[in-house]
């Protein structure tokens, strides 16, 4: 599992996903999230605004990443 740290108190599902590198574009990012591709602590996803916070897991092909908070 990799750790991805936020900046933030949290950051949404499209935001992250191109923040850690999962995808290229913002429009990438809601295709594969309406499409049903990504997992939010282990349950599928299709809310793209959806807020993550540390502790939230989300899942990506064959990536798992774990939201954490600078500190």
């Amino acid at each position: 599992m990799t750790e991805i740290e936020i900046h933030s108190e949290f950051i949404k599902l499209d935001s992250f996903l191109k923040f850690a590198g999962c995808v290229g574009t913002g429009g990438e990012a809601k295709t594969v999230v309406s499409d049903g591709l990504v997992k939010v602590n282990g349950e599928i996803c299709t809310m793209r605004g959806k807020k993550l916070y540390p502790g939230d897991t989300v899942s990506f092909g064959n990536e798992t990443l774990k939201v954490t908070k600078e500190g």
